[in-house]
């Protein structure tokens, strides 16, 4: 294993951190807002064209349908092309969907952009983790992955006040606010994209912001590390789509977004539900405040989880208390509460993500991550599909919204039940299926 506790070490990952964390965390921040904004346009959104429940469960989910289909094909374009341009190419083409969608007139509309705008945001995500293999150690990964995907939380803290001012607030040209929503939350995908062209760089090798002492250190440390891999097998990209490992982290992947995405969809107007007299801004503010716990939860754990060098232990038991969380939220009739007990359960599904996600890659060899990961990623989020979906199914069947929690609740428990059962089949270092390796 690369010793990275040398000098030249922490130096390295030091200057690494600072160069890339803090700008893919704004990218991952607009995509998350480009995504999830949809929620609070619903507020309004939902009366002005006549959507029911269910329909914008259709609407919220149908983004990943097209997502599904065009994640693997996307990563591994960017596995050849370069994480650079591929990246840049994303945050602008979605840019532009996210604007053209603030001209919706019918539900039809929302279908086809929404399904465009998964293709086109396809393979972000996973293209991040990807790259990020490329320049942290697999010591340091959990971290940085969790660093880098606070930024789920943030575009919360940060999206849902300013998304209900926007709404509350800009009515220019006599545009109603939720379509202003689109067009200004839309722009800084378009230009961070053209940024991202001139910002980032590919591999160590191409680092002008390293020493040359650092960029060996750095190249010889993810050098061991691919060798080690390699030593057991390397996989063709359909030996990785069959394994039966990659499938069952996808398995794991597809329950937890149930959860996570029926909360980022709903919770707008899941508050709302609370109290008549709360405004859009009032909505927006009081929304952030779970996503508060869940970016300091994330952090806190994911460094723990790199500590201990352990990760499917620190993956599953947050579930169970951001099971807990969404159960307690549903039991309640009152406000203060309600939310206390979603903060609870954003927090303990936000802990999940850094020790999954370094559990995913640790594995993988170079070529296999780049399909394995899109694949365990587009396979998971096809929940996002099915999560509003279901839940709009249950608004318009009861009247009530919070009923839904319940269901959220059980889809993190199996999640985190099929965590734990991983125990007795233990984590593989390869996807060679005969040759399994105890790991944490």
């Amino acid at each position: 294993m690369p010793d990275v506790t040398t000098p030249i070490a922490a130096q390295t990952i030091k200057k690494v951190t600072k160069r890339i964390i803090p700008f893919i965390f704004l990218l991952y921040i607009v995509a998350f807002l480009d995504r999830a904004n949809l929620g609070y346009a619903a507020l309004d959104m939902n009366k002005a064209l006549g959507l029911t429940s269910e329909v914008f469960g259709i609407v919220s989910g149908i983004f990943f349908l097209g997502y599904f289909l065009f994640e693997v094909p996307s990563n591994m374009l960017l596995y050849r092309t370069g994480a650079r341009k591929w990246i840049a190419r994303i945050l602008v083409s979605w840019g532009i969907v996210v604007i053209i969608t603030a001209f919706s007139k019918n539900v039809a509309h929302l279908y086809i952009l929404r399904f465009i705008l998964g293709a086109a945001e396809a393979g972000f995500f996973p293209g991040l983790i990807l790259y990020m293999t490329y320049w942290f150690p697999a010591k340091e990964r959990a971290r940085a992955i969790a660093l880098f995907m606070t930024a789920i939380a943030c575009s919360y803290i940060i999206g849902a006040p300013v998304s209900t001012l926007i709404m509350d607030h800009i009515h220019w040209l006599g545009m109603p606010g939720w379509r202003w929503l689109f067009i200004l939350e839309g722009l800084p995908a378009v230009l961070l994209g053209i940024v991202t062209y001139f910002y980032l760089t590919d591999r160590p090798d191409h680092a002008k912001w390293l020493t040359q002492p650092e960029k060996d250190w750095l190249k010889l440390t993810l050098q061991q590390e691919q060798e080690t891999k390699s030593k057991l097998k390397q996989h063709s990209t359909r030996e990785v789509l069959k394994n039966p490992r990659v499938w069952y982290l996808s398995l794991i992947y597809f329950a937890f977004n149930i959860g996570a995405y029926g909360v980022g969809f709903w919770l707008p107007q899941i508050i709302k539900s609370l109290s008549k007299l709360l405004t859009n801004t009032e909505v927006g503010l009081l929304t952030a405040i779970p996503y508060v716990a869940g970016a300091i939860a994330m952090i806190f754990w994911s460094r723990r989880s790199d500590r201990l060098g352990e990760r499917r232990i620190h993956a599953a038991v947050p579930l169970l208390i951001g099971a807990l969380g969404l159960m307690g939220s549903g039991m309640t009739t009152n406000p203060g509460i309600a939310i206390a007990m979603m903060a609870v359960a954003v927090a303990g599904m936000y802990s999940f993500y850094g020790p999954f996600w370094s559990l995913s890659t640790q594995y993988l060899t170079e070529s296999a991550a780049a399909v394995g990961i899109a694949f365990i990623n587009s396979v998971g989020n096809l929940s996002g599909f099915l999560g509003p979906y279901v839940i709009g199914i249950i608004k318009d069947a009861t009247g009530n919204v919070k009923l839904a929690l319940f269901f959220l609740s059980a889809a993190l428990v199996v999640c985190s039940v099929l965590l734990f059962a991983m125990r007795n089949k233990q984590t593989p270092q390869s996807l060679d299926n005969s040759s399994y390796a105890n790991v944490k």
